[in-house]
């Protein structure tokens, strides 16, 4: 497996240098935002930030996987930076891609033509308390809507909403937060927010597993590529 791990850092470092961008998710724009945590409610997630109610500012930047040209589809990244989700300049990050919400569409990223028409998911699991969960971002819409394209036109015309879900394959969704983006910023690729769920985690809220590993290595390689390591 380290040899994998080798593997995918060499090569995320090399396109990443090759763009001056992050290897994937290459163009994008970051949004503000707040994330309110709903808290435990009747049950106990097991760690302390998702059972305590609480309101946080987010960064947040929407991206393009490929950076395909036009109006052709393309995998659409959400990444989520909670500000001082452990603590002071303690921040949380938390990397969704679009996605189905199934028990193996949430596994596998799905291209999509406009922002706001599906969930996106970490495709992986994360550690909850003592449980393994995967978890979802699902834009929540007032109807009617028309579809756009981007995220900053739909944040044109009003603030844009997620509820942020966790399961477990033999559960339902479970809602754990919510999260308003109001407002958008220029994002240009050299002065991007470097995010990084591995080392940006909580002791009960971080991602599990080999390939979450191997995803490590390979954003370790991209921001070693574009400078940003």
């Amino acid at each position: 497996m380290s040899r994998v791990r080798d593997t995918a850092y060499r090569a995320a470092e090399r396109v990443a240098r090759w763009r001056d961008a992050p290897a994937v998710h290459p163009t994008g724009v970051l949004c503000s935002g707040t994330l309110h945590v709903v808290g435990r409610g009747e049950r106990f997630w097991g760690e302390p930030w998702l059972d305590r109610h609480a309101s946080y500012p987010a960064v947040v930047r929407w991206s393009h996987a490929l950076g395909t040209p036009g109006r052709l589809p393309d995998a659409l990244g959400l990444a989520v930076r909670v500000e001082d989700a452990g603590g002071p300049d303690r921040p949380l990050d938390l990397l969704f891609t679009s996605s189905g919400a199934g028990r193996l569409g949430r596994h596998v990223p799905l291209l999509r033509p406009d922002a706001l028409t599906g969930a996106y998911s970490t495709l992986l699991a994360y550690r909850t308390g003592e449980c393994e969960r995967v978890l979802a971002a699902f834009p929540m819409l007032d109807p009617p809507h028309t579809p756009r394209p981007t995220l900053w036109q739909e944040l044109a015309c009003r603030p844009v909403l997620f509820r942020l879900c966790a399961a477990a394959s033999d559960e339902p969704w479970r809602p754990f937060a919510s999260l308003t983006l109001e407002a958008v910023h220029p994002a240009p690729a050299e002065a991007t927010v470097s995010y990084d769920p591995v080392a940006n985690s909580l002791p009960g809220l971080r991602p599990a597993g080999r390939l979450n590993r191997l995803r490590d290595a390979a954003y370790a390689g991209s921001r070693r590529g574009r400078g940003a390591a």
